[in-house]
């Protein structure tokens, strides 16, 4: 079996990742499809298989974990660095659209949904987050749902606060203020357009001749 070993070296906390690579560098933030944002802690050599190989170390604060990721495969693993503003602008407006459930059985929507949330991709997260968040006003989510609702729900929020630089608990209320006056707003619209329609039928009932 072929042994792997570190080597001492490790490059400077201000340097940048080179060969491919210099995608990425020191104490930049990322996200990674499996596990959302993490910080690029280091670069360092490894030699793996008698290969000198070059790794972005990152860590996740949120899961206590640290993944080594070859500088080479960096960008075909699915790591990236932070959505733009105009990214999370959409992601916002994404939260303020209505719900889109799929008619189809919950183990095939919840497939989706947790591929969603795997992808790295910030609007398909915020959909997640639209999709399955429940107001007091409606039925409450089963286990399962709410499983992927908070997973999805920490993916976003984690990302908005290290692109706005402001705190977990300010972006968390950003997020879920957004979604209230949302659901409010709709809730409003439908309201009216129930009363209109009741107002119609009975002119509707009205303007008919006796029998």
């Amino acid at each position: 079996m072929a042994s792997t070993k570190k080597k001492t070296t490790t490059k400077s906390k201000a340097g940048s990742a080179k060969s491919g690579k210099g995608l990425f560098k020191v104490g930049q933030h990322i996200v990674y499809p499996a596990h959302g944002v993490g910080d690029v802690i280091a670069i360092e050599q490894e030699v793996i298989a008698g290969f000198d190989i070059e790794v972005y170390v990152v860590k996740f604060e949120q899961d206590k974990m640290t993944l080594r990721v070859p500088t080479a495969k960096a960008g075909n693993s699915g790591m990236r660095a932070l959505s733009n503003e105009l990214v999370l602008k959409d992601s916002f407006t994404t939260l303020k659209g209505r719900a889109r459930i799929k008619r189809t059985m919950w183990s095939r929507r919840a497939q989706e949904y947790e591929a969603k949330i795997n992808s790295g991709d910030l609007i398909l997260v915020s959909e997640v987050v639209r999709d399955l968040h429940r107001t007091d006003q409606q039925p409450e989510q089963s286990y399962s749902e709410r499983q992927l609702y908070e997973s999805a729900l920490d993916r976003m929020v984690r990302e908005v606060a290290a692109i706005r630089k402001t705190t977990y608990d300010t972006s968390l209320n950003d997020v879920l203020e957004t979604l209230a006056k949302a659901r409010s707003r709709q809730a409003a619209k439908a309201a009216k357009e129930a009363e209109e329609a009741t107002d119609n039928e009975n002119d509707n009932e009205e303007g008919k001749p006796a029998a």
